[in-house]
């Protein structure tokens, strides 16, 4: 009898089952596993990557961040700087998105898919687990078929053999009849049980043809259509887990869109002029350009008047230097840091850099005064809590305290009182911002005496504060401020540019030089604002000179090249 292996089909597609393709069932089922777990890794890498990006984007953010109570919060009054910290805040919601897709990534494809591959693991194994069984189950009653057929053509011959045997025994003569019927007898027996035999095999046979029928027909196949569902199944998620991976990153672009309209909105509204006139509000000085120069008529032999904004003087027809070194005031012109702080009430600083000055030291002084209150009401109520309930402990311990505060209190009161009268002082003498008043300003007033005629005049003297004529005929004595004394003991300046001069100018003053026409000379410090020049012709001799009496050439690495007049 043949054995031939039947065919069975899948739903879709067709896989024909032979024994040797079992193996093969099983190993391309693991190598989906494989995938899917290929694909599970390479989402997890693509979630740390999202995670460390939007790290490295908030610690960008955040170095950027202007430091509190630092010049660079300062900076960020100007719109340009606004606009970048805007960026910077926009660009640490950027991060929290690509935090989002790392961890919406992790919950919905990596975590779920992981879980997924558990059951995959368990569902497999029970599958192949009940092919293998159905296997050994058919190959058991095929081995039950062949013994129960082996024994029947065993005894088949055996009958065979034993009436061979009784027909020579009946034939001989000489053989008793006792010998003929014992042979019979026992071929008889062995045609009953080959008969035995034969329904012993047709029953096995039978039953066989049955199990190898439910075998081919129903149980593989039933086992192969759950594993091509399994298959299937692994399929689709693997399928829907890339779609979730793409919508993952679509939900967050509408977010982050908006973040990068807000960055370009805050790049528009960038104001130059805005920029530009609180820079004109920072650094103006609140001094009046200089009058005109009079004319100075020296064919009559009278005694000549020195106009205010002259640059030369004489006094009893001596040259008198208004930087003489025995005055102790400074020109405003020429002030310069001290290494021990300037006044105490700033009137080393022009009139509006000294009102800005003293109104941030107002503010500051009622902010302290403020938080002395505040600490003074606390401690108030606590002694009135016990005072009510002693046991919470004793009134008389916050006294000393609150006396403590008393005493601030009253020190700051009083400060904040001095700073207020300066304030006043400086705002009262300041004209007003819409009257275009003119003043003579104290930068090319050379003279020590100045003689007020025909009228009463506002004069300021070099340290911004004012001095009030109310008569025609008053004199008003300004003193003649010196360099800061450190001029000579500083280390020499290096050259940052060099200049050509304009014109000649001579330096009778302490701390200014004297050039010559067309002379070239080292730039070592160059203009900030209060229209002088510290120049150098050698490693002896340096000094200021007006910078509209030079043209400067500042060189590249010194903040840019830059030429003016």
């Amino acid at each position: 009898m043949s054995f031939c292996f039947l065919s069975c089909r899948w739903i879709l597609p067709t896989w024909i089952f032979k024994k040797d393709q079992f193996d093969n069932l099983e190993k391309h089922t693991q190598w989906g596993i494989d995938v899917l777990e290929k694909y599970i890794k390479f989402v997890k890498e693509r979630t740390e990557i999202e995670i460390n990006y939007a790290k490295q984007l908030r610690n960008l953010s955040k170095k950027y961040q202007p430091k509190k109570n630092s010049k660079e919060e300062d900076e960020y009054k100007y719109s340009s700087c606004q606009a970048f910290l805007a960026t910077l805040n926009e660009m640490n919601d950027y991060a929290g998105q690509h935090e989002v897709v790392s961890e919406n990534m992790t919950s919905q494809i990596t975590a779920e898919l992981a879980r997924y591959v558990q059951e995959l693991k368990q569902e497999r194994k029970m599958h192949f687990h009940d092919g293998r069984k159905a296997q050994q189950h058919i190959e058991t009653c095929w081995k039950q078929l062949e013994s129960s057929k082996r024994r029947f053509e065993r005894d088949c011959k055996e009958a065979d053999r034993a009436q061979q045997y009784f027909e020579k025994m009946d034939a001989d003569i000489n053989v008793t009849k006792a010998d003929v019927e014992k042979a019979r007898q026992q071929a008889q027996l062995r045609h009953q049980m080959a008969e035995e035999s034969k329904a012993e095999y047709s029953s096995t046979l039978q039953r066989f043809n049955h199990e190898q029928h439910d075998h081919y027909h129903t149980h593989i196949p039933n086992i192969f259509q759950k594993i091509q569902e399994m298959e299937e199944r692994r399929i689709i998620r693997i399928g829907e887990s890339m779609k979730t991976f793409a919508e993952v990153d679509r939900q967050v672009i509408p977010i982050i869109g908006k973040c990068l309209d807000e960055i370009t909105k805050a790049a528009e509204s960038i104001d130059q002029k805005h920029d530009s006139q609180l820079v004109v509000e920072a650094f103006k000085s609140g001094f009046e350009p200089p009058g005109d120069v009079d004319f100075e008529d020296f064919t009559q032999p009278i005694k000549r008047t020195v106009s205010d904004s002259s640059l030369s003087n004489s006094k009893d027809g001596k040259p008198e230097s208004r930087f003489s070194s025995k005055s102790k005031g400074k020109l405003w012109p020429f002030i310069k840091k001290n290494k021990g702080g300037g006044p105490e009430d700033f009137s080393n600083l022009p009139p509006e850099q000294r009102r800005k000055k003293l109104q941030q030291k107002v503010d500051e002084l009622n902010r302290d005064i403020q938080k002395e209150i505040d600490q003074r009401d606390a401690l108030t109520k606590m002694k009135d809590v016990y005072i009510k309930n002693p046991q919470m402990g004793d009134a008389a311990s916050v006294d000393h305290k609150l006396a403590e505060l008393a005493q601030n209190l009253e020190k700051l009161r009083l400060e904040a009182q001095k700073f207020e009268g300066w304030l006043a002082e400086v705002e009262g003498r300041l004209p007003a911002r819409t009257e275009p008043a003119r003043r003579q300003s104290g930068m090319y007033e050379p003279q020590n005496t100045l003689t007020v005629n025909n009228c009463a005049q506002d004069r300021e003297s070099p340290d911004g504060s004012y001095t009030e004529e109310p008569s025609q005929e008053s004199e008003v004595k300004v003193p003649a401020p010196e360099f800061d004394d450190e001029f000579d003991d500083e280390e020499p300046l290096p050259t940052i540019g060099t200049c050509k001069a304009l014109y000649t100018f001579e330096g009778q003053n302490e701390g200014t030089i004297s050039v010559s026409e067309g002379e070239t000379l080292f730039v070592i410090e160059e203009d900030k604002g209060d229209g002088w020049t510290r120049i150098r012709r050698n490693e002896d001799e340096e000094g200021y000179v007006p910078t509209s009496y030079v043209e400067v050439f500042l060189e590249k690495n010194a903040k840019g090249a830059m030429t003016y007049i």
